[in-house]
This record gives C-alpha cells, sequence and structure tokens, in this order.
C-alpha cells in the first residue's frame, strides 16, 4: 500500500463518534427569535406598501382599460 493510497482511504472513512450515541457534529439550530424579527419586518414592509397612494399615472393607465 502506498502512502497516497493511505491517505485516500483515510479521507473516504467517516470519522467515528467519540460517544456511540452522537451522530456527528450537531447541527446549527436557527434562533426563533430571528425568524420573528423576519417575519415582523416583512410584515411591516407590507402595510408600508399597501399604505402608499396610487401614482396618477397609474390610475390614468387603469381608467384607460376599463
Amino acid at each position: 500500500m502506498s502512502f497516497t493510497d493511505e491517505r485516500e482511504s483515510r479521507r473516504r472513512r467517516k470519522p467515528e463518534p467519540d460517544n456511540p450515541s452522537d451522530e456527528g457534529p450537531p447541527r446549527a439550530r436557527k434562533k426563533r427569535s430571528a425568524t420573528g424579527d423576519v417575519g415582523n419586518a416583512l410584515r411591516s414592509a407590507y402595510d408600508r406598501v399597501v399604505d402608499e397612494d396610487i401614482p396618477p399615472e397609474m390610475l390614468d393607465l387603469l381608467g384607460k382599460l376599463g
């Protein structure tokens, strides 16, 4: 067995966990507060857009369609 073959086989093997009940490194979890912040920001942006006035040019174009 050559040095490169040994290195390749090590690279392919999964590292054995220290604790048999562990399945590897813990996954990063999303914070709920960050998700709530995003939701609040989206609601706020939506409310601002809904409250905007329709530009007169747009109303004129809509009038021509109907």
